[in-house]
């Protein structure tokens, strides 16, 4: 068969273009800078010079089919090659265009071959070329995973450079090796590894882990190949002249021949060994982000021990129901694994499988809020892939395991055996790897234990909620005997996002929001208003602001979806609906609220105004959209300046604190505010929400910190601008932000009372609170289902 083959120096110059059209192409899209421009031309010349010396060399003038996908393989390890030092030299970016680039330079690793075979045009020349190209791309990678993991990674890319540095100086580690499959195995995987560790989407010490398990593959693959090039030297002379280096990892047998059927013997051994992995992380693997170390891995799980043993004595057809529904159940378990450190991460809690299914659409629509219906779309698909890969790789696992029971019965009665009694005397002596994490593990089991417990306790929660929601002390007492002593005021309750007890005392925010509220009360006191605070301890913690709401209006403990619906279906006495009764003109300002909000007939609002009815005109930056000045500039334009109107009880929620924190306008006058469009000129944050949280804590906190102080002071203004004798704010967070907080940081968030009226502050008096709007360490903490009752009481008759 004729195959078209090019010219040399034509090859060469179609590889240099199409390299020059790559770095222009990630000079545009990626922020390609000089360095990484530097850097792929360096590759490109040294890529032309070795190549036309190789081809020189061989006497080769012209490159095949194969050759010239190896050479489009090049020129995407040229671009990731520019990519990486661009990366080193600027500190960071995207790691999108790197690992796009990578694994397509994998994929093809596949194309290559399969070409040179087909067209008959393989050569040593060629595989060589291909080889090479695969060792610098692996070389490269794991410069960038150095910088995210450790400088350790680097030996995964400069292993097979040592090796041949090493046939230099022992002429007998350049013979030939005999093909191995195991070799080629463990080399894709480093390759596939480290794409993965470049994507930054793995917590680090999952990366690291499988990093290290990697390298460790590696390093066992180098080392059989050097075993077996010592024993054939010793067999047999060194042939003069063999130059052909092993590919990177190779490995073998005993002999040529031997070697062949031990690497086919290896190589049966490999998906057992990885359904094995797959299981035994599944059953070890902690449920909270924090705690996945590799060594909380390294431990012996007694489920999989009594799975293998039923198993082991099943027939062949119940053996096969049983494998197919462990799998299931096992998928199962590592998707409430996975959910539990997404819930613990941002709520503070395991996820609930009763009632939590209920946040995944404002979850989504938080999303698709902040990053656009793109990454909501994206995030859905994501989830869904996740889902089904995880329940059908863990039914595959257990049926792969299965057969190896069933083929290896006594080897795996022994094995039982074995690790039985180690699992035995390990939970004897309490032995451990890691401090509080015992070798022989039963977390599997406990951690299904704890969720039917939880399950039992939320049915028998409905039936104790629904008795409390009945006992109300104010729920049939008339309007005339409610709120006496605040006759003739307009009571605000305004919630400020994500406004938490941490906000004042811990040390990456304290200074800048200490001095917020500190300077707020001395503005405060000179236009005449007095203030007094204390903490309230909310019902939640990271979101589902709807719950604390509930919880402070209700007096009611309103921690989950459950008592949240339950609550909503009954008559209860809210304090809007308190004051409603009482005479006042209840109004809810909820920006946030994007959709028909049924909630409002159950608390007794006489009007809510969301976004699509508060008149805003300005940028929409994602979530939050309003600014809250605007926010209390149209609660005063539409309610609180109209003339001849009933005294006001207002619940407006400020959103412009609620994560992802990334628009934080500047205050202006209060005259100057209008439709919201003066806000049109002031940027969003530096970075998009997305890289902003994948940059972590760290660079959150700054973009936390002046979100609240942006409220707060928006608060201070409004008061200081519009505030009048018959004003009274009450002024609370409503849960605080775990993502940012300290680790085991209180539910508490503070809250004050603002007025200029002595006689309101006068029937506080018994509580205790503290002068000023920021509360003290020492100073009182109410649960926040007690305030309604004591507020109801301290100003009824």
């Amino acid at each position: 068969m004729t195959v078209a083959r090019l010219r040399t120096g034509q090859g060469l110059a179609a590889a240099a273009g199409a390299q020059i059209l790559l770095l222009t192409a990630l000079s545009g899209l990626a922020g390609l800078g000089p360095a990484g421009w530097l850097a792929g031309t360096a590759y490109l010349v040294g890529l032309g010079v070795l190549l036309t010396a190789a081809t020189k060399h061989a006497r080769i003038d012209s490159l095949g089919p194969a050759d010239l996908v190896t050479s489009a393989r090049a020129v995407l390890v040229g671009g990731v090659t520019a990519l990486v030092v661009d990366r080193l030299w600027s500190g960071g970016g995207p790691p999108a265009p790197l690992v796009v680039l990578a694994a397509t330079a994998l994929a093809l690793d596949a194309v290559d071959g399969r070409v040179a075979r087909r067209t008959g045009t393989a050569s040593a020349q060629g595989a060589r070329f291909d080889m090479e190209v695969d060792s610098f791309l692996l070389l490269v990678l794991s410069v960038h995973v150095a910088v995210l993991l450790g400088p350790w990674v680097l030996a995964i890319g400069a292993l097979r450079y040592v090796f041949v540095a090493a046939g230099r100086m022992a002429p007998w580690l350049r013979s030939p090796l005999p093909t191995s499959y195991p070799a080629k195995v463990v080399a894709a995987l480093q390759g596939v590894v480290l794409v993965v560790a470049a994507a930054d989407v793995l917590p680090r010490a999952l990366a690291a882990a499988l990093a290290g398990t990697a390298l460790a593959m590696l390093v066992w693959s180098f080392g059989r190949s050097v075993v077996w090039l010592r024993r054939s030297a010793r067999s047999r002379p060194t042939v003069a002249g063999a130059e052909r280096t092993p590919a990177a990892g190779a490995a073998v047998g005993s002999g040529r021949r031997g070697g062949l059927t031990a690497g086919r013997r290896v190589a049966a051994w490999v998906p057992s060994a990885v359904a094995g992995g797959l299981v035994l992380a599944a059953l070890v693997a902690p449920d909270r982000l924090t705690e996945v170390t590799p060594g909380a891995f390294v431990r012996i799980p007694v489920e999989g021990l009594v799975g293998a043993a039923v198993l082991l004595v099943l027939p062949r057809r119940a053996r096969r129901v049983v494998a197919v529904s462990a799998g299931v159940a096992l998928g199962l378990l590592t998707l409430l694994k996975i959910l539990d450190m997404g819930f613990v991460a941002v709520l503070g809690r395991p996820f609930d499988p009763l009632t939590d299914w209920t946040m995944f659409p404002p979850a989504l629509e938080f999303v698709d809020g902040s990053s656009g219906r793109r990454t909501a779309i994206g995030a859905v698909v994501a989830a869904v892939a996740l889902a089904t890969t995880v329940l059908v790789l863990m039914t595959w696992a257990l049926l792969e395991l299965s057969r190896l029971v069933h083929r290896r019965r006594t080897a795996a009665g022994r094995s039982l055996l074995v690790l039985g009694s180690a699992w035995v005397l390990c939970t004897l002596f309490g032995a451990q790897l890691v401090p509080d994490v015992p070798v022989a593990a039963s977390s599997a089991s406990a951690l299904v234990h704890d969720r039917v417990v939880q399950v039992r306790a939320d049915l028998r929660d409905q039936r104790a909620f629904a008795a409390a929601v009945g006992t109300d002390a104010f729920g049939n007492r008339p309007g005339d005997q409610l709120l006496r002593a605040l006759r003739g005021k307009d009571v605000v309750v305004a919630f400020v996002e994500s406004y938490g007890r941490d906000a004042i005392e811990e040390r990456a925010f304290a200074s800048g929001i200490g001095a917020v509220l500190d300077a707020g009360t001395r503005r405060l006191a000179a236009a005449g208003f007095s203030s007094r605070s204390a903490f309230l301890t909310s019902s939640t913690t990271g979101g589902l602001s709807w719950l604390a709401h509930s919880t402070f209006l209700s007096g009611l403990w309103i921690d989950s979806p459950q008592r949240y619906r339950s609550l909503l279906s009954r008559d209860r006495l809210t304090l809007t609906s308190a004051f409603r009764r009482a005479g006042w003109r209840t109004v809810a300002v909820v920006p946030g609220t994007t959709r028909d909000w049924p909630e409002a007939a159950f608390y007794g609002y006489d009007r809510v105004y969301a976004l699509d009815n508060l008149g805003y005109r300005g940028p929409d930056h994602g979530w939050p959209t309003v600014p809250d000045q605007y926010t209390l500039a149209a609660f005063e334009r539409l309610e609180h300046a109209r003339p001849d109107r009933p005294p006001l009880m207002a619940e407006i929620v400020l959103d412009s604190s609620h994560a992802p924190w990334q628009f934080i306008p500047e205050i202006v006058s209060w005259a100057d505010v209008g439709d919201g469009s003066v806000f049109d000129t002031m940027p969003a944050a530096a970075a998009p929400p997305n890289t902003l949280w994948a940059e972590g804590p760290t660079r959150l906190r700054p973009e936390y910190r002046r979100a609240i102080g942006y409220s707060l002071n928006c608060l201070v203004s409004y008061v200081e601008t519009y505030g009048n004798d018959d004003l009274v704010l009450i002024l609370l967070g409503d849960h605080q932000p775990p993502v940012i907080t300290r680790r085991g940081a209180s539910h508490d968030v503070p809250i004050a009372v603002v007025t200029r009226d002595r006689a309101v502050l006068d029937r506080i008096r018994q509580w205790r609170w503290e002068e000023g709007l920021k509360p003290g360490p020492q100073a009182p903490v109410w649960p926040m289902d007690a305030f309604r009752d004591r507020f109801l009481t301290a100003f009824g008759p």
